[in-house]
């Protein structure tokens, strides 16, 4: 047991939010440092602004590759393009918009700056493709997620009209076109340009939990009269949930849990997120609000 499981985290181990927003947009990575260059592990990049492995210009130079590579491939559908809670999610969907849109892209989000978690990208990207008449281009997607990684880190994956985490044929091209933009051949630092069009926000949540229906009996799930706990751990399945509890309608005396103090502390160990996504964010200085507390029996 950690001394400090279940106690408030003391102030030292708050992230800084507003300060690393500040170091993604203003830090350049070194590239005589191998550890700063884009590196594609499963299907995407992660890293940090702190060290230089997660940063604005990162995120240009991937989002101008993968234009690039679905043009060549002649996928010029739309590209479905989701994020999930991190810190850093909002900033990096902020810059691959602009460099995706400017390239002329047809880019499809949430509305209302919402969250989509990775299946519901993979399930738009296939029911996409699959509704499509002969002749039509195929779509695509990005996913904006260090998965595990803990708050401070950022991830930018690409799935291909597949669906799934794009092949290490494909990332180790977007990887090594994503470097030598950053290294300066060929570079565009007038992507962004006037006139552009907006993302094209649909509720792709929406239509993953309608979907549901087609692979989950519901009705026996409802007969079942089922108690059900649910913890979404902070994260972007919160707004799905929310949608999948109106499509199952459990029983009506579902409580939300309240009343007693969240546990605000994990481990800090490597590549590990808080798994109840309760650690607490800091922004300027000011300790913010915990995302949400967890039941006495849930905890034990």
């Amino acid at each position: 047991m950690h001394p400090l499981a279940g106690q408030p985290a003391p102030e030292a181990l708050l992230i800084d939010v507003a300060q690393l927003e500040r170091d993604y947009q203003e830090r350049l990575p070194d590239l005589a440092d191998p550890a700063q260059r884009v590196s594609f592990g499963t299907s995407g990049h992660r890293g940090t602004p702190g060290n230089g492995t997660f940063t604005a210009a990162h995120i240009r130079a991937i989002s101008q590759a993968i234009a690039e590579y679905r043009a060549a491939q002649g996928t010029t559908g739309p590209l479905f393009l989701g994020k999930d809670t991190h810190a850093l999610s909002r900033a990096a969907e902020r810059t691959a918009l602009e460099v995706l849109l400017a390239h002329g892209v047809d880019v499809v989000v949430q509305p209302a700056d919402g969250y989509a978690p990775t299946p519901v990208i993979s399930h738009a990207i296939l029911g996409h493709n699959a509704r499509r008449r002969p002749g039509e281009p195929e779509a695509d997607g990005i996913v904006i997620t260090p998965s595990h990684n803990p708050p401070e880190d950022g991830g930018f994956k690409y799935n291909p009209p597949n669906g799934g985490p794009a092949d290490t044929d494909v990332t180790g091209w977007v990887q090594n076109r994503a470097n030598a933009i950053l290294a300066g051949a060929k570079a565009e630092p007038d992507v962004l340009r006037g006139g552009r069009p907006d993302a094209r926000p649909t509720d792709l949540v929406a239509a993953y939990v309608a979907d549901l229906a087609a692979v989950i009996d519901l009705d026996a799930i409802r007969a079942a009269r089922l108690r059900i706990g649910v913890d979404p751990m902070g994260g972007s399945a919160l707004a799905a949930w929310g949608a999948d509890r109106r499509a199952v309608r459990p029983r009506p005396d579902h409580r939300q849990p309240g009343g007693r103090p969240p546990i605000r502390l994990h481990d800090r160990g490597p590549r590990r997120q808080d798994p109840h996504g309760l650690l607490q964010h800091r922004r300027d200085g000011g300790a913010g609000r915990a995302q949400g507390p967890l039941r006495r029996g849930l905890r034990q």
